[in-house]
This record gives structure tokens, sequence and C-alpha cells, in this order.
């Protein structure tokens, strides 16, 4: 099985069925499983609580996409018996332009309204006013941090999601003059 060291650091979502593979919110949650380590189909549907059916055809959209490989197979009773991993460590997608939605952060709201209200979360929205220099300092800082403990990320914990947004928002009188 490939090392981590060995995996792109990115994988650039380039095409229409790329794009495609990675909108579905049932594909994320696949290649969530697979982001620290590889997994059966078996062992996919029972984490991401599919068919086997089911997730066999969302995988190989996938691996048709290129986002997921197989990375070993072995022989169980005469069946062959893939594992498939992520093909890099990180999805860039292209900026969703204008008006259109931004896949990842349904995603990760979809994901936040699916958790288990019974768990610990940290969810805050802060408004603020910053100079082009601070918008970018902090930009930077967040993705530093989040790469600070991506590093420190362990395969036998529990999974937790990290998802933030920094942007500035449409001015009103803008989107309402766009909305005519």
């Amino acid at each position: 099985m490939p090392d981590a060291d060995d995996l792109p650091e990115t994988f650039h979502v380039t095409t229409d069925e790329q794009l495609r593979a990675v909108s579905n919110l049932t594909r994320h949650r696949i290649m969530a499983v697979l982001r620290f380590e590889p997994a059966t189909i078996t062992q996919i549907a029972e984490r991401v609580g599919l068919a086997k059916g089911s997730s066999s055809y969302h995988v190989r959209l996938l691996e048709r996409a290129g986002l997921v490989k197989v990375v070993r197979t072995r022989k169980v009773r005469g069946v062959t018996e893939r594992y498939y991993a992520m093909a890099a460590r990180g999805i860039v997608l292209p900026d969703p332009g204008e008006g259109a939605p931004d896949v990842l952060m349904r995603h990760a709201v979809a994901d936040l309204e699916a958790s288990s209200p019974d768990t610990e979360r940290h969810v805050r929205m802060a408004h603020l006013r910053l100079t082009e220099e601070q918008f970018a300092e902090l930009g930077a800082r967040l993705n530093a941090l989040a790469d600070e403990y991506r590093a420190l990320s362990d395969p036998s914990l529990p999974d937790v999601t990290l998802a933030f947004a920094l942007f500035r928002p449409a001015r009103r009188d803008e989107s309402k003059r766009d909305a005519k």
C-alpha cells in the first residue's frame, strides 16, 4: 500500500466528471471515510450507512473521476477484495463562480446538521471589518492552523471536521442590483 508520503499533496478538480463526483453528499462522505485509511466496499458501506451495492456504485464513480484508487487487493474465499484510498491528501475545488453554490460549504453544513447533538461542537460566526492585509493574514493563519492539526491527526481517533469560510459578503446594495 502506498505510504501517505507517496500521495500527492493535492488533487485539482478540473473536469465536469470530477466536479459531479465531488458534488454528491454521499460521495463526499465516502471520501471522508477514505481520508485517513484505505477501506473495502463493505467497510465503506458500514461506515457511511449504505447498502454494499450503493457503496460500490459511488466508489466506482469516484475511481473513474480519479479521486480514489485501489491501493491493495487480497483474496478472500476466492473473491478479490479491493482496498480504496484517496488519490491525494487534499482536493482543490474550482471557484464556484458568482451566484453558484459552494459545494464544500454545503457539504459541511449537511455534515454539521447530521452530527449528533450529544457530542461537543464548536460553531461560531463572527462579522468582522478588516483591512486587505488583515483579511489575508487571518486567511493564512486559519489555513496554517488547519494544516498543523491535520498533521497531528491519528487515524485511530474518531473523525472531526473543521470547516471555515472567510469571505467578503456582497454588499446589500450590490445584491439588490444583481437581483434585477
